[in-house]
């Protein structure tokens, strides 16, 4: 049975046909084994960002609230250096969402968006193309930032008051 798009092209399946036969193709999603993955990669990273905190702590006298910043810093030098390298891909690839939540996932999307347009010179390549996705999530964080402390300051002067 032939079927008709907007612009005439004749196709031999209808929708719900190729829908049929793109889904036997499909690759299968092991959802506990992505489950899994993305939970030891991602609390690997975390415990990671623990064990920097605690030698922030005892080898260079940070406090606790103090060794937070260190660590998120080195956290992201270590997901960039191994971005450069093409491991943190990998890595990627494998956990899924577990590498892609914390900050190293974020640090990892605006390395490669740098690395990948880096022929185009540092300004307009580099410079101009690695903060169109970190651009939106700063503002996105900026503004979630203000209104949720605006409310907790109504809150606590109606709580207080």
């Amino acid at each position: 049975m032939a079927t008709k798009t907007k612009k005439g092209i004749q196709f031999p399946l209808s929708k719900a046909e190729y829908k049929e036969q793109a889904s036997k193709y499909r690759p299968k999603r092991n959802v506990l084994q992505n489950t899994f993955r993305a939970f030891w990669v991602g609390g690997t990273i975390c415990l990671l960002g623990q064990i920097i905190t605690n030698i922030y702590i005892n080898f260079f006298g940070f406090s606790e609230q103090d060794a937070g910043n260190p660590t998120v810093a080195t956290l992201i030098l270590i997901s960039v250096i191994l971005t450069g390298l093409g491991v943190y891909d990998n890595i990627g690839q494998y956990a899924g969402a577990g590498s892609a939540v914390p900050v190293t996932g974020f640090a990892n999307s605006i390395a490669s968006a740098a690395i990948e347009h880096r022929s185009e010179g540092y300004v307009l390549g580099v410079g101009g193309n690695m903060f169109k996705l970190a651009g939106s999530v700063i503002v996105f964080g900026t503004v979630a930032a203000f209104v949720f402390g605006a409310l907790r300051t109504i809150l606590n002067m109606l709580w207080a008051g």
